[in-house]
């Protein structure tokens, strides 16, 4: 059966419609396919963790200008790179604050935030950060460690040593590395008393010299904990 010529006039019309449209909209930007659904939000829980991860990474870095600090020949290069770990111990906090925001059951970021405070010497708010970390998890050695050596720096010599001895039976890593501080603040207080009774310091000089012997003797036997 022959088509009329109108008919075929209005089917490749038609065709034309068609096909045009579809190029019309890809030129204006958009899209022939239906439009996806918008994507989920981020799980807390990753976010903290990406911040958590973030802070170490700006913790590392004032490390590093720590260390450059220390090794300096010039007070005014020593300055320097002081203001330098400072602003990494800040951009470490922020992102640590974000974190337990979002992660209130991250104990670890409050420790860290704990340790942050206690570098920028506030030892009270850095107390707050550990006791935190603890009440989350008591276990966790990490903590009770930097705790007391926010405690030396408060020279709240007792809390030091309770902590010490915790240390020494659960995780003797952890336990070297206060005697290390301890030691530290030994030394320092023997030129500059810094406002401590030199009672007080002599009788913690001996109980530090007296613990850490009994740890060389006794060597370590608990295997250390994270």
């Amino acid at each position: 059966m022959q088509i009329p010529t109108s008919s075929y006039r209005v089917i490749i019309a038609s065709l034309a419609i068609v096909l045009i449209l579809p190029l019309a909209a890809l030129a204006a930007g958009g899209s022939t396919t239906s439009t996806s659904p918008e994507s989920p939000p981020l799980d807390p829980k990753v976010m903290a963790k990406d911040a958590y991860n973030r802070a170490l990474k700006y913790r590392d870095k004032a490390w590093e200008y720590e260390a450059k600090a220390t090794s300096a020949k010039t007070d005014k290069d020593q300055a320097k790179y002081e203001k330098k770990a400072g602003k990494e111990y800040e951009k470490a906090r922020k992102a640590l604050s974000s974190a337990i925001d979002d992660d209130p059951g991250l104990y670890q970021a409050h420790s860290s935030l704990g340790y942050v405070l206690r570098k920028t010497g506030d030892y009270e708010s850095s107390l707050a950060s550990y006791n935190r970390a603890l009440e989350i998890n008591p276990r966790y050695t990490e903590a009770i460690e930097y705790r007391a050596e926010a405690y030396l720096g408060l020279n709240r010599l007792e809390d030091a040593k309770e902590a010490y001895m915790e240390l020494f039976r659960t995780d003797r890593k952890r336990a070297n590395e206060l005697m290390a501080a301890m030691q530290a603040w030994v030394d320092a207080r023997q030129g500059d008393p810094a406002g401590v009774d030199a009672t007080v310091i002599g009788e913690f000089s001996g109980w530090v010299a007296e613990r850490a012997e009994m740890a060389a003797q006794t060597g370590d036997s608990s295997g250390g904990s994270w």
